[in-house]
Order: structure tokens, then sequence, then C-alpha cells
């Protein structure tokens, strides 16, 4: 694989996961948790391409910031395989959990707005749009829900 080929990769990967996301919000208040619980086995599913491209970031003379945001992206992922899926814990109750876990999510998600504005404008543009509105949802999902 070429250095544009992977910078398309991240760039569709970035979409995945804020479409994933904006997904799983309107599951949420709709109500359908098992739609929202497969939804959200797709997004931990993001982390595959994501460890791909942070393996082959060296190969193609990638700047710092590049691996700090893919880390966060993966790290958020992975705080969320564990807290939701393998130990399920009821942690959106407490105050200071929900917010660590609030900056992660927008740290990496944020992130994979760099990671996928590399293609170019037009996908830069598309990301902030989609990050804007999965931004929304989420703080409205959660004024709505409590989750």
């Amino acid at each position: 694989m070429n250095i544009n080929e992977a910078n398309i990769m991240g760039s569709i990967v970035a979409l995945s996961i804020f479409l994933l996301c904006i997904l799983i919000f309107i599951f949420r208040l709709a109500g359908k948790s098992t739609t929202e619980y497969y939804l959200g086995i797709a997004f931990l599913l993001t982390s595959l391409p994501l460890i791909w491209l942070l393996l082959t970031a060296s190969q193609f003379h990638r700047p710092t910031i590049y691996f700090v945001q893919l880390s966060l992206m993966l790290l958020f992922i992975i705080t969320e395989c564990l807290l939701d899926y393998i130990f399920k814990i009821n942690f959106r109750s407490t105050r200071w959990m929900a917010i660590a876990y609030v900056m992660l999510f927008f740290a990496g998600t944020g992130g994979m707005i760099g990671i996928g504005s590399i293609t170019g404008r037009g996908w830069s543009i598309t990301l902030i749009a989609l990050f804007l509105v999965m931004g929304f949802l989420a703080f409205f999902q959660r004024i709505k829900t409590g989750m």
C-alpha cells in the first residue's frame, strides 16, 4: 500500500467512526439498545484499521501528531470496550468518570479530523461537519437519556 491509499484509508475510517457514533446516538435516543449495542461493536472494530495505520505510520514518515491522534482514538476504543462491553461498568452516573470519558471521546474523535483531513479539503469539510453533528448529538442524547 502506498501513502495515498493509506491517506484514503484514514479518511474512510474517520468517516466511519463519525457515522457510527452518530447512529449510536440516534438509536440511543430512539431507545433501540440492541441496535446501539451492535453499532458499538462495529465501532470497536474500527480499531483494526487504526492499528494498521499506526503500525505503518513510520514507513510513511508521519509527524508525531499523527501518532498521538491515532493513539488517542485507540485509547478511547479500548476504554469503551472495557467499560461498556467487558466489565459493563455504570460509569456515566459518576460525574468525574463521565467527564474523563467525554474528554477522551472528543480528544480521540477530534484527532480523527486530522487523520482524515490529510486526503484533502473535501474530506476536511465533510469530517468537520460530521464532527459537529456528532458533538451536538452526544450532548443532546446525554441530556435526554442520561447516558
